[in-house]
C-alpha cells in the first residue's frame, strides 16, 4: 500500500535500532542476527559490505559498531533463504526479467554455478570445471583480448581485486571498468591533479578535531550513517557544521545516536548550524564565491584570513587564481546557487573564524558535468587557509562502497600508470598491455556499438547501475557470453548474452576455509585505513567458492602458462597474495607483516596529509582557475538528481520504504517543490512521466507519483536505478568521464487518465 507522510526531522534513534533488528530477525532469525551484528566492523570480525566509512580505533569501538543500513546489507547477504534449483527450472530468463529487482533479491542466496546454454531459455546447474571451460572457450576464441570487458564491484576484497587485474592483464587487456567510474572518479581526477593523490586527506581523528565541517552533496543519514556519530563528537568538541544540499536531510538536522542514552530518551543532537539549500549544479559557483570573499577579507585585513606562508611554500597558481577571482558576477552566482548573497557571506564568515576546516562530499558533487572543476574549487578554498596537512583540516570525499578505494589501489583501473605495471610485470614475469582500456561509460558505448563479445563482472549489477538502460540491455544481449560473480540474483542475471554464467561466491559474512586453513581478506576504507575481514557463518552451500577461488579457477583455465603465477597456491593461502601485493602496490609495502603487527589494521601513508608533500606535476598543491559554469533551464524545465532511498544500497533494494522522506510502499515517486508544482499546474499525488532532454534526444521514465517536498526551487529528485533510463552514456563529467546523474534537464508530463 502506498502511503506518503511528512518528512522526518530527526534521524537514527530507536526507530533505526528497531528497523535494524526487524530486518535482521526477518532474514536471519534472532540467534544468527546476534552472532552477525556483534562481529560486524569488529577486530577479528568482518567488514560491513555496504559503505566505506572507516572504523574508529579498536580501543574506541562500540559493541554495536554498525548502522541501520549496514545491518540491512549484512542481513540481506546473510539471509537463511536460498534460491532452489526448482526456481530456475520453473522460470525462463525471460520470466525472470519480469520480476522486480526487489523481488529477485528477496529470493535468497545462490548456491551453485548456473549456465544458460546457447539457444536455451532456462539456466541450469553446472559444475565449476565446466563453467571455467565455457569462459576459457570464449576468451581464447576472441581475435583480440580487447573484445572482452572485465567489470569490478567495490565490494571485492583487496586480494581478489589484485588477482583479478593480474588475470585480466595476463590475458592481455586493460578493459577494467569499475563502479568508481560511476561515482567518485571525479574526486580522484580532481585531487590527483591538485594535491597529488586521488584519495582524501582526512582521518577520523582529524575530522573530530575540526573547527568547521562542511558536508556538501551528501546524505550521511542514509548513505553513511556511522559518519553522524563522528560529526556528533566533532560538535561536542566545538565544531561548526554546515550542510549544502538541495534536499534537507534529517540526519544533519538532528541526530539521535543509538549508541548513547540520549539517542534513546533525549532530544538528540542538532548537527548543522547552517543549511544552504543550493540549486542543483550551483556548488562550483558557491565555492568560487567563498574564495572571492576570502580574498576580499584578506585584502581588507592583511595577514588575518589567508595562510600566506603555506601558499608561498606549498602551492602554485595562486596569482592566476586570485586575478581571475577578483571579479565575480554576483547575480550569476545567486542564479546558479539559488542562494542569497547574505547566506553565502554568513557561510564564508565561518571559514574566516575557523583555523581548521574539513570539507566532505559525495555523489551530490561527483556526478555533475562540472564535477572536477567543482572539487577543484573546494580545494582552492582549503588551500587559501592552509587547510591541508594539519590536524582538523582537509578534503574528505566520502566514498560509497566498501573497498571501492582499495580496488583502485590494487590496480583495478583501465589506465594504471606504467610504474605499477612495470612492477607487476617484474613480479610475475608477464607483459601487461600499456594501451588504456575502457571505463564504464566507454563500455556502455562499446555495448551500443555491438563491440563487446564477452562481458565478465566481479560483483555488481551493471545492467541496472549504468546510464542508457535500454542501450545497455540491448548491448549485453548481443554479447557471446556474459558472466556474473554474485551472491544473489539481480537484474544483470536476466540480461544475458547468447550464453551466460552465474558464478556464486562467498560473502563477507561467510567463513572461508581452504586447504591451508581459515582465510581472511582485507579492505581499504575511504580514509585510507586497511584492516582484515573474517567471515564467521557457515556458507550457504558446499559448492560455493570465494572470489579468490573463482578468479584462480578462471585463470588456470584461460591463462595457465602466462608468466610465473602460482594460481593454485594463491587460492589456498591468501597471505601469499598479500606478500605479492606488498611488492607491487604503492603504500602496501610489507603488507602481511604490518597486518600481523597492528591490531585493527594500519593507516596508509598520504604525502599531502602527513608531510605536506604534493606529488603533482610541479611538486606543489595547485590552485586552479575555473570559469563559472552552471545549469540554466528554460521555462517548464527542471533539474533532476537521482538518489537512493533509505531502504537501498546502490542498486540493491532492501524494501519499499524511505522512512526519513515519508514515502512508504513505492519507489516510483518524484519529489518536487510545492511552488514548482503550482507554477506547472500540477497536483501533489498526480502521476507524470519524467522526460529528460539531452543533445536533442528524449528519454522517458513513466508513471511516477508527484510528491510535494521541500527541495530547492527548480529542482526535483527521484530514485535510481529506476531513473537511470533518463541518463545518456554521452553526458559525462568533464575530465573524469563519470556519467551525469545530477543536473539532468527534465520536464514532467501528466499521465493521461
Amino acid at each position: 500500500m502506498v502511503d506518503i507522510e511528512q518528512p522526518k526531522k530527526k534521524a537514527a534513534g530507536v526507530p533505526a535500532v528497531l528497523s535494524s533488528f526487524k530486518f535482521g530477525f526477518r532474514e536471519m532469525g534472532p540467534a544468527r542476527t546476534g552472532k552477525v551484528f556483534l562481529k560486524m566492523n569488529q577486530d577479528g570480525g568482518f567488514d560491513c559490505p555496504s559503505c566505506a566509512w572507516p572504523d574508529p580505533d579498536h580501543k574506541r569501538k562500540h559493541a554495536a559498531e554498525f548502522c541501520e543500513n549496514g545491518a540491512k546489507a549484512v542481513a540481506w547477504e546473510a539471509t537463511r533463504k536460498r534460491v532452489p534449483r526448482a526456481f530456475f527450472a520453473e522460470h525462463s530468463v525471460e520470466a525472470m526479467h519480469e520480476i522486480s529487482e526487489f523481488e529477485l533479491g528477496k529470493l535468497g542466496r545462490l548456491t551453485e554455478p548456473l549456465l544458460l546454454r546457447a539457444g536455451a531459455t532456462h539456466y541450469e546447474p553446472v559444475g565449476w570445471e565446466e563453467a571455467f571451460r565455457v569462459v576459457a572457450r570464449h576468451l581464447k576464441g576472441l581475435d583480440n583480448p580487447d573484445d572482452a570487458v572485465f567489470y569490478t564491484s567495490g565490494r571485492t576484497s583487496n586480494e581478489a581485486a589484485f588477482l583479478y587485474q593480474l588475470f585480466v592483464r595476463a590475458y592481455g587487456t586493460n578493459n577494467l571498468p569499475d563502479c568508481s567510474n560511476m561515482c567518485h572518479e571525479s574526486s580522484g581526477t580532481a585531487l590527483s591533479r591538485v594535491i597529488g593523490s586521488g584519495k582524501g586527506a582526512v582521518t577520523l581523528e582529524m575530522l573530530e578535531q575540526a573547527e568547521l565541517i562542511v558536508v556538501v552533496g551528501q546524505n550521511p543519514g542514509t548513505n553513511a550513517p556511522r559518519m553522524l556519530s563522528h560529526l556528533e563528537i566533532a560538535k561536542r568538541n566545538g565544531a561548526g557544521i554546515v550542510s549544502v544540499n538541495p534536499l534537507p536531510e534529517p540526519g544533519l538536522m538532528n541526530f539521535k545516536n543509538p549508541q548513547r542514552p540520549s539517542g534513546w530518551i533525549g532530544k538528540g543532537t542538532p548537527l548543522a548550524d547552517q543549511h544552504l539549500q543550493i540549486r542543483i549544479g550551483g556548488d562550483q559557483a558557491l565555492f568560487l564565491a567563498v574564495g572571492h570573499l576570502l580574498l576580499e577579507a584578506e585584502a581588507a585585513n592583511p595577514g588575518t584570513v589567508l595562510d600566506k606562508a603555506f601558499i608561498e611554500s606549498h602551492t602554485s597558481g595562486y596569482d592566476l587564481y586570485a586575478k581571475q577571482n577578483a571579479e565575480l558576477d554576483w547575480p550569476a552566482v545567486e542564479l546558479a546557487t539559488g542562494l542569497r548573497r547574505t547566506e553565502i557571506e554568513e557561510f564564508t564568515q565561518r571559514f574566516i573564524k575557523s583555523k581548521a576546516t574539513v570539507i566532505c562530499w559525495a555523489m551530490g558533487l561527483t556526478q555533475h558535468r562540472e564535477a572536477v572543476a567543482t572539487i577543484s574549487e573546494i580545494v582552492n578554498v582549503l588551500l587559501l587557509q592552509g587547510n591541508i596537512g594539519k590536524p582538523g583540516a582537509g578534503p574528505c570525499p566520502v566514498r560509497g562502497h566498501s573497498n571501492v578505494q582499495g580496488d583502485r589501489s590494487m590496480g583495478i583501473w583501465e589506465k594504471m600508470p606504467d610504474a605499477f605495471l612495470d612492477k607487476l610485470d617484474a613480479e610475475f614475469a608477464i607483459t601487461s598491455p600499456r594501451e588504456h582500456g575502457v571505463d564504464a561509460a566507454g563500455t556502455v558505448r562499446r555495448l551500443r556499438d555491438g563491440a563487446v563479445r564477452v562481458f565478465i563482472a566481479m560483483g555488481g549489477n551493471f545492467a541496472s547501475a549504468t546510464p542508457d538502460t535500454e542501450v545497455v540491455h540491448r548491448g549485453l544481449r548481443q554479447c557471446d557470453l556474459t558472466v556474473h560473480v554474485s551472491t544473489k540474483l539481480n537484474r544483470s542475471h536476466t540480461v544475458t548474452g547468447r550464453e551466460a554464467l552465474i558464478l556464486p561466491t562467498l560473502g563477507r559474512t561467510d567463513h572461508d576455509h581452504t586447504a591451508a586453513g581459515p582465510q581472511s581478506v582485507t579492505v581499504e576504507d575511504s580514509q585510507g585505513a586497511v584492516h582484515l575481514s573474517t567471515g564467521n557463518l557457515i556458507p550457504p552451500g558446499p559448492e560455493l567458492k570465494s572470489e579468490i577461488g573463482i578468479i584462480c579457477g578462471l585463470a588456470q583455465a584461460v591463462v595457465p602458462d602466462a608468466g610465473e603465477i602460482p594460481w593454485a597456491d594463491f587460492a589456498d593461502d591468501y597471505s601469499l597474495i598479500r606478500q605479492r601485493i606488498g611488492r607491487v602496490a604503492d603504500g602496501y609495502e610489507d603488507f602481511e607483516e604490518r597486518l600481523r603487527a597492528n591490531e585493527g589494521g594500519f593507516l596508509l601513508a598520504h604525502a599531502a596529509r602527513d608531510k605536506r608533500e604534493f606529488r603533482t606535476s610541479d611538486a606543489h598543491a595547485q590552485f586552479t582557475a575555473n570559469e563559472l559554469s552552471w545549469l540554466p533551464t528554460a521555462p517548464g524545465r527542471l533539474l533532476l538528481q537521482t538518489m537512493r532511498s533509505h531502504d537501498q544500497f546502490n542498486t540493491t533494494i532492501y524494501g519499499l520504504e524511505d522512512r526519513y522522506r515519508g514515502v512508504h510502499g513505492t519507489r516510483e515517486v518524484v519529489f518536487v517543490n510545492p511552488q514548482d508544482l503550482a507554477d506547472l499546474g500540477l497536483k501533489d499525488g498526480a502521476y507524470v512521466d519524467i522526460v529528460s532532454e539531452f543533445a536533442g534526444v528524449e528519454r522517458r521514465a513513466s508513471g511516477f507519483r508527484l510528491v510535494s517536498y521541500p527541495t530547492a526551487r527548480g529542482c526535483v529528485a527521484a530514485y535510481y536505478p529506476e531513473t537511470n533510463v533518463l541518463m545518456s552514456a554521452d553526458d559525462l563529467a568533464k575530465g573524469s568521464n563519470t556519467p551525469v546523474a545530477k543536473g539532468l534537464t527534465v520536464r514532467l508530463e501528466p499521465v493521461s487518465s
